[in-house]
């Protein structure tokens, strides 16, 4: 795989070799961001007693009511990613995601907090801290940015998202290359048209609980875990 060497700014200007160009002027961008703290902010203020709520909730399996992990920002930057834990304490972070409801990791107000999408509130926090924008691609492990080709790196031009097109377009029923693919194609048409579409079909489908587990990681991988099948190409 080539390898990129990504700016250390927020600039959207693109290193040498990227197929991939994020068109949004450096004005949106500044715009998008200062929007989106504020948006988080206020959601913040707005929601905080549902916050102690769900917190309460999540530590009555026991401590800690957060997850923390680190997760590939903008240009793979890392940064801490906040959610609520849904799993038990003693299930390795990294291992497979659920591919039922029924998995024995998840805990019982975890599976509601997944169904519903609530457990992804404390990002609202890393939005506020300049991480994460409202709109873009879901952050991934930084462990995984070794499995992608140039074009799929791309989808670090841009910071990660509460919700993207992988989001309102399949989440749980899409291959890991599905989602990437997804992500490029909103690095390429990322604009305010763009964003408020996505954010409205993310309103419109918040309670759907379809699509939340994973039904197959990749082309060639069962699980994320599980070698390639045989024959299968990455």
């Amino acid at each position: 795989m080539s390898t990129i060497a990504w700016p250390d700014s927020a600039s959207p200007v693109c290193p040498p070799g990227v197929p991939v160009r994020c068109t949004a002027p450096p004005s949106y961008l500044w715009l998008k961001d200062r929007s989106d703290r504020f948006v988080a902010l206020f959601a913040l203020a707005a929601v905080a007693p549902l916050l102690l709520i769900l917190a309460w909730l999540v530590r009555r399996d026991g401590p800690p009511a957060l997850f923390c992990q680190t997760r590939a920002g903008l240009c793979g930057r890392p940064f801490t990613l906040l959610k609520f834990r849904t799993m038990r304490p003693d299930v390795d972070p990294f291992g497979d995601s659920p591919q039922t409801g029924a998995d024995p990791r998840i805990t019982a107000v975890g599976r509601w907090l997944r169904e519903t999408s609530l457990d992804e509130l404390p990002q609202l926090i890393n939005v506020l801290r300049g991480e994460m924008a409202l709109v873009g691609p879901r952050p991934l492990y930084r462990q995984q940015m070794a499995e992608w080709d140039v074009r799929q790196r791309c989808r670090l031009l841009v910071k990660p998202g509460l919700t993207g097109r992988a989001q309102i377009s399949g989440r749980g029923g899409l291959t890991i290359e599905e989602k990437l693919e997804l992500d490029v194609q909103y690095v390429q048409t990322i604009g305010l048209r763009t964003d408020l579409g996505l954010i409205w079909q993310t309103i419109r489908g918040l309670w759907r609980r379809d699509d939340v587990y994973e039904v197959r990681y990749s082309q060639a991988r069962e699980r994320r875990s599980t070698p390639p099948s045989s024959g299968a190409e990455l």
